[in-house]
């Protein structure tokens, strides 16, 4: 088993019970030690007053692809924070995809860079996340987790 082995074993544990992405449209399109890619197509029921994608559910995108991403070690992790820049707005329509990666992860803490961009490349928002990590609890019992699942992505 391998470090890309774990990571997939942990996107189907989480996606089995993540019914707030699934009720979304979401799907997984990627996932690696430290990086997940997921799109959503902005449908009729996530427009706001103005015809735009509410932005709390770009948030939502962001956010997941940040879960999935964190939680790739098999180790529980939750975010302990986010900031979202809204750069451009979603329309009915747009085929959204948040690719999350990892910029640091030390002890119980991490930090990942979501882009979010629409099906032409265009950059719709800009996410960062803070993660913390609950050390000692597996996502899927048996898996290497936590420092075992990142030596095997060096390697190690």
């Amino acid at each position: 088993m391998n470090a890309q082995d774990i990571a997939d074993s942990t996107r189907e544990a989480m996606w089995e019970d993540d019914r707030a992405s699934r009720a979304l449209g979401m799907q997984v399109i990627s996932i690696g030690p430290g990086s997940a890619t997921m799109t959503m197509t902005v449908r009729e029921d996530m427009l706001n007053a103005h015809e735009l994608c509410h932005g709390g559910l770009l948030a939502a995108l962001a956010d997941s692809a940040f879960a999935f991403a964190s939680n790739s070690y098999n180790e529980l992790t939750v975010a302990s924070g986010f900031d979202i820049n809204l750069i451009a707005s979603a329309r009915r329509g747009d085929v959204l995809t948040a690719t999350a990666r990892e910029m640091s992860k030390s002890g119980r803490t991490g930090v990942y860079d979501v882009t979010l961009v629409n099906q032409h490349g265009e950059p719709v928002a800009a996410f960062r996340g803070r993660s913390y990590t609950m050390k000692g609890k597996p996502i899927v019992e048996g898996l290497p987790m936590g420092k075992s699942a990142i030596a095997l992505r060096s390697g190690g």
